[in-house]
């Protein structure tokens, strides 16, 4: 080995050694239960910070972990779709606001089957597998509940009805209002857009056959 870099070497692990030293004795004396010297801590010990608290920053300013909403506004996704004090019998005069597509109309058959079908059945008969467990099985959405309204079936849905419990919690309202749609497929009746020319459309009840799966 090359002698001028040995002996560099030699220098900068004794000057290592002792900054070390040092730093530890420094740290012992200021914090008795300090481990020593670290080297940038700030790599592997970083600063836990607490949702909703506020810290004071080195310059004096106030840091708020979470930004706090602006009063009197509401999220997005979570403006309610039903108003205060509205009752089931009431929400006849709640409508849709997802146009129906056959895209809308698949979505919500996706989440028919994932959050209805054990009990609803295939078809929305009420011949779930859970369904007939229960004492009182649903029922079928072209038999009682073919007249069901848009606005009952978004509210059942938010809220829950009888043996059902309420989805509020577990689907958005844009998927409550898709599942809306689907049910009314499976009813057998729905409103859809129809053209009338190149410039408007009206809304006219179209019957539809739900083909069995």
């Amino acid at each position: 080995m090359n002698l001028n870099k040995f002996i560099n070497l030699k220098a900068f692990a004794i000057s290592a050694v002792a900054f070390a030293f040092v730093a530890g004795l420094t740290s012992c004396e200021e914090v008795p239960n300090s481990p020593g010297f670290e080297f940038m801590p700030d790599m592997y010990r970083t600063r836990g910070l607490r949702y909703y608290n506020q810290y004071v920053t080195a310059t004096g300013d106030t840091l708020n972990a979470a930004r706090i909403p602006v009063s009197g506004t509401v999220a997005r996704g979570f403006l309610p779709a039903i108003p205060k004090g509205m009752t089931y019998d009431m929400a006849d005069n709640l409508r849709n606001p997802i146009p129906f597509s056959p895209q809308v109309e698949k979505e919500g058959e996706v989440l028919y089957g994932k959050f209805c079908v054990h009990c609803h059945g295939d078809a929305g008969k009420g011949d779930g597998k859970v369904a007939a467990k229960l004492p009182g099985p649903p029922p079928a959405y072209d038999g009682a509940l073919k007249n069901l309204s848009e606005g009952k079936i978004f509210y059942s849905i938010t809220n829950g009805k009888n043996s059902m419990g309420p989805h509020g919690l577990i689907l958005d309202q844009d998927e409550r209002w898709k599942l809306t749609h689907y049910v009314q497929t499976l009813q057998g009746v729905r409103n859809t857009p129809v053209a009338t020319d190149s410039t408007a459309t009206v809304t006219a009840p179209v019957a539809e056959v739900k083909e069995k799966k």
